[in-house]
């Protein structure tokens, strides 16, 4: 049976969707909606609105919305940036990294318990494929 891209691409999504959908009743009793809970997890890599908004393929103006949500709930809050006074920065607050950490720990079980479907050399072999699908092409 031969897979081409758009049908890989394909699976892909609806397995992350499933898994997400999964996890919803969850992030909802962390005071999470879905995409708030990916701008969440991005913060401590990128600390400005608009990387998320590059990070996570959101146009900036979600992003926006997303973050004062997210600072009403007390999970971050803005901070001026020494290096640029003119910018704000972002950081997760205590109760943020908690509701992070917790969002995180049961988006990784419900991943889990889908992978626990396929033998551990499976799971080594698709490690190994991401990894590779996601390293920079050479020559």
């Amino acid at each position: 049976m031969s897979a081409d891209g758009a049908q890989l691409w394909t699976l892909n999504q609806r397995l992350l969707s499933v898994v997400m959908d999964a996890c919803t009743e969850e992030l909802a009793d962390l005071g999470l909606e879905t995409k708030e809970f990916f701008v969440l997890a991005e913060v401590a890599a990128s600390p400005y609105p608009a990387e998320i908004a590059a990070a996570l393929l959101l146009p900036k103006a979600s992003v926006t919305v997303y973050v004062r949500n997210l600072v009403a709930k007390g999970f971050i809050r803005r901070e001026i940036d020494d290096a640029d006074l003119r910018r704000h920065r972002l950081v997760l607050t205590s109760v943020g990294t908690e509701a992070r950490d917790r969002a995180l720990a049961a988006l990784a079980a419900e991943y889990d318990r889908r992978l626990a479907r396929i033998t551990p050399q499976d799971r080594t072999e698709l490690q190994r494929i991401l990894q590779e699908m996601l390293s920079s092409p050479t020559g």
